[in-house]
């Protein structure tokens, strides 16, 4: 009996039913019952005020503080704890959603305040205590915007424009979209390494430089001019920008564009965090096979509308080559950056060895490292294509693009080299940049010199008749 009676021994004895009443309540359910009594028996010791955010306003549009609110509860944990949650699959493989149930009751904290949000028929209540509203109140509806920003941006599906011709006076809806899902990232694309940490670099640098640019007085975008013979990667290098960026794409045929009128109101009728891009461009100024005049092509690029519609844009030129370009085209705010996508060369074979056929090294690399010292080239696109026919055998992959290296290649390199020296004479003279041979100039004595940042990545000291930067040549000082 005395055992009875010992203070430890009660105190086990407690401890053990309050352990086994805990499981009780946990196993049966009782203790979702416990809580929702509780907070029942709290709220009377408590003044609450009620907000309802509806799903429509008074002209039955959609109320976007709706949309941000009901994005931000479907993030929360506390979903998963409530009574009712419905079960979606989502647009990824194997991805399952939890969305709010009517009537659902989600619970939130917010600096040392608990909120309630009730789910209603197209109404979302929200149930704060009086004496928190005045200090939580508008912090938190800012909280709630600024994470519903965020989740929106990271779960937009990237789309892709391309106009269509217009009918008469109807110069609505010219643009026509399709889902971006071209898979092309900087990772993928064959391109030297030291060049893609530039591009990305300049690409995070314009993404941040908002207030920048506004306290300069300049419109907030940025234009890439990218050039060199087709099949070197350049519509894949466009892909890739865009998926770094999460910006939609707009594809411009300058043959469907009917006038200089036209080509503004399709920059008009697009929108801010998008890649507009306009291919061959050096082909539809030397053919004139557009009825978009030059004036209206530099208007675009930097012209009144352009400075006004522009915002939160990158604009991509490509070319095959910029020779026979009008200089007025090229200059400094119509072009910012220009990137030279040469022929392949062997460091760029070795990156589509190992994308293509997951080759790092192989017996018979030596001998397609001298073809190329030798001259001999091929676009990357068919060096690609050749290693895709012949994947399940990397031998004869490499074996077949020695074969057209000494055939179809012979000499293409060689005269590509040649062309980029003779370029880079007069360039010399004149105060543009130089291209390098090579995808970034490495080649020979004269190596590519450091680059030196602007706008926070590279700053090109050149004369007064410099005409742009170049990630792919020597700043070359004008005599």
């Amino acid at each position: 009996m005395t055992i009875l009676y010992n203070p430890f021994f009660l105190l086990f004895i407690t401890f053990v039913f309050l352990f086994l009443f805990r499981v009780v309540l946990i196993k049966t359910g009782l203790i979702f019952t416990v809580k929702k009594k509780w907070r029942l028996f709290e709220d009377c010791f408590h003044v609450y005020q009620l907000f309802k955010v509806p799903k429509f306003n008074e002209s039955m549009q959609r109320n976007q503080l709706y949309h941000k609110v009901f994005v931000y509860l479907n993030s929360l944990t506390s979903v998963e704890d409530s009574d009712f949650t419905n079960l979606f699959t989502g647009k990824k493989p194997n991805e399952i959603l939890l969305r709010l149930d009517p009537n659902q009751i989600i619970e939130d904290d917010f600096l040392g305040a608990k909120i309630l949000w009730i789910n209603e028929d197209n109404n979302l209540v929200l149930k704060i205590r009086k004496a928190d509203k005045r200090r939580v109140l508008r912090p938190y509806l800012q909280h709630i915007h600024s994470i519903s920003d965020d989740l929106d941006e990271k779960k937009r599906d990237l789309k892709l424009y391309v106009n269509v011709v217009g009918h008469g006076d109807d110069h609505k809806g010219r643009w026509r979209c399709v889902p971006f899902t071209h898979p092309s990232t900087f990772e993928t694309i064959a391109m030297e390494s030291d060049l893609k940490n530039k591009v990305k670099s300049d690409l995070e640098s314009f993404l941040k430089a908002k207030q920048y640019y506004h306290r300069l007085g300049r419109v907030w975008k940025r234009s890439y001019l990218l050039y060199g013979p087709s099949g070197t990667g350049k519509s894949s290098f466009i892909a890739a920008l865009a998926n770094f960026l999460s910006y939609d794409v707009y594809d411009i045929d300058l043959s469907k564009v009917s006038d200089d009128s036209d080509l503004k109101l399709l920059l008009l009728q697009s929108t801010a965090k998008s890649v507009i891009v306009i291919e061959d461009l050096d082909r539809y100024l030397s053919e004139k096979s557009t009825a978009v005049s030059l004036s209206g092509i530099l208007n675009f690029m930097d012209g009144m509308l352009t400075s006004s519609c522009s915002e939160e844009r990158v604009m991509v030129f490509t070319m095959n080559g910029k020779d026979h370009v009008d200089q007025a085209v090229l200059r400094p705010g119509r072009i910012d950056v220009h990137i030279h996508f040469p022929l392949c060369d062997f460091t760029a074979f070795k990156t589509l060895a190992n994308s293509y056929l997951g080759l790092k090294d192989h017996k018979l690399f030596p001998q397609v490292e001298e073809i190329f010292q030798n001259g001999s080239s091929l676009s990357p696109a068919e060096i690609g294509e050749l290693m895709i026919a012949n994947r399940n055998s990397p031998s004869r992959a490499l074996k077949s693009v020695i074969h057209a290296l000494q055939t179809d290649g012979d000499g293409r390199g060689a005269l590509n080299i040649g062309r980029r020296s003779t370029e880079n004479g007069p360039r010399k003279l004149s105060g543009e940049m130089g291209e390098g041979s090579g995808v970034f100039g490495k080649e020979g004595a004269n190596a590519v010199k450091e680059f030196k940042k602007l706008y926070g990545l590279l700053r090109v000291k050149s004369s007064r008749k410099s005409q742009s930067f170049d990630l792919n040549g020597d700043q070359k000082e004008g005599g």
